[in-house]
């Protein structure tokens, strides 16, 4: 120690060392930081480095043992050379303390603390690069790595884990919900409101979008020719079910492509018409969205008449309804499109008891419940638990409720607002 020459290799080796800490300890950040979505989708594009590393990744155990090992090297090493540097400067007694306190501080800044923070912020352009060097390391010391793993992972199942290969998680559908909206500005927010509609599909029910039985436009066969063949002609729907007497006795779908071809004979009947009309096609009222997109898909459908569990109709659901709470109203006059629904001056709204909750909320931005009743007659008379009287006033989440007018046991009308919004304006 007394020539400067071997003491300057010393400082150079530490240095060294140092450096190699900062390798391995930015590896170690980068490998588990690294974005397993991401790289499985540059691994599936044929990038090279990304399916070293996703190797690398399938087995943890043996990515941090070798990381770890290396690690542990060459701070051990480092340790041992600032003793012996430190003695040579401060003695026997003092050295060793004095290197210690100033390798722990080098160590935590230059090979723990910077190099873990750039790799967790930074782990593409740490996880890459280290790859080169981490896969030819865990072959050539595989021997040690695998010993210090047998006993590892040995001690690891008798704490009940066992499966210990790596890999990206099955995301949930809340979870793929989150990593949607946290996209941002990677995703355009229409794009991301159609997603999450497709992941909403399944906790809808056909009941809650179809068309309510009082509202089926329909043909029915006890009305004499020239007022069935007046509805064809008048009617905004391309299909129409056909009926007799009572909804609940329907005998098909009638096609306006087909019926064109009922009026151009020369003799309309009712038989003609039946004979056009296509068999129904019947939907359980519980069944999801999801399937049921799958079901028109397979039956080539696109209109079906929805029934409860005792087989009385209930409703008419459409291919276009379903596609409509995924993209959104296929139309941009949403005064046209929701009738029921009208805008007052004070910022009020006067709505139908019939309307639909679900189109409430989507219309306005409310958070209506829907877990319950399917309308806002519905959910006023849960929340009431009696029948009212006109001019009754509740309040159901922010969402303040006046009703208006009632009739045959039916509340027709009501004027709702939010309270805070409504509370300003009086402010004002």
């Amino acid at each position: 120690m007394s020539d400067d020459t071997p003491l300057g290799l010393m400082f150079g080796l530490l240095i060294v060392l140092v450096i190699c800490s900062a390798f391995f300890s930015s590896s170690e950040t980068g490998m588990m930081s690294i974005n397993r979505y991401r790289l499985a989708h540059r691994a599936n594009a044929g990038e090279r480095g990304a399916k070293r590393v996703m190797k690398l990744l399938s087995r943890p155990d043996r990515l941090l043992g070798v990381i770890l090992i290396g690690n542990n090297l060459v701070n051990n090493l480092a340790a041992s050379i600032a003793t012996l540097v430190a003695i040579h400067f401060f003695g026997d007694v003092s050295g060793p303390a004095v290197a210690t306190a100033v390798l722990t501080i080098v160590v935590l800044i230059f090979g723990e603390v910077m190099p873990k923070t750039f790799a967790a912020v930074k782990p593409d352009k740490i996880a890459f690069p280290a790859s080169y060097v981490l896969a030819p390391m865990l072959k050539i010391l595989h021997p040690l790595v695998w010993a210090v793993n047998g006993i590892a992972n040995t001690l690891l199942r008798l704490v009940g884990i066992k499966n210990i290969e790596g890999g990206a998680a099955n995301l949930t559908r809340d979870e793929l919900r989150t990593v949607v909206h946290e996209a941002g500005t990677m995703i355009p927010r229409r794009h991301q409101a159609m997603l999450i509609s497709i992941l909403d599909l399944e906790n809808v029910t056909v009941n809650d979008i179809m068309v309510p039985r009082h509202e089926i436009v329909g043909l029915d066969l006890e009305q004499d020719i020239d007022t069935l063949l007046a509805q064809i002609r008048s009617s905004q729907h391309t299909r129409i079910p056909v009926y007799k007497g009572d909804i609940n006795n329907i005998i098909g779908i009638l096609h306006l492509r087909n019926a064109a071809r009922v009026m151009s004979k020369p003799e309309i009947t009712k038989s003609s018409i039946i004979q056009e009309a296509r068999e129904p096609y019947f939907i359980p009222e519980s069944t999801p969205l999801h399937t049921q997109l799958l079901n028109f898909q397979q039956q080539k459908r696109r209109i079906g008449i929805v029934v409860d569990e005792y087989g009385d109709v209930q409703g008419l659901a459409t291919l276009e309804d379903i596609l409509e709470e995924i993209v959104g109203e296929f139309t941009t006059d949403v005064a046209g499109t929701h009738q029921e629904i009208h805008v007052q001056d004070d910022g009020s709204y006067i709505i139908e008891g019939t309307a639909n909750i679900r189109e409430i909320n989507k219309v306005l931005g409310w958070q209506l419940p829907t877990s319950g009743p399917k309308t806002l007659n519905g959910l006023i008379l849960e929340h009431l638990e009696s029948f009212p009287d006109a001019a009754t006033c509740l309040q159901v989440g922010s969402i303040r409720i006046e009703i208006i007018s009632i009739k045959d046991n039916l509340i027709t009308s009501a004027r709702c607002w939010q309270a805070i919004r409504r509370a300003w304006s009086n402010d004002g």
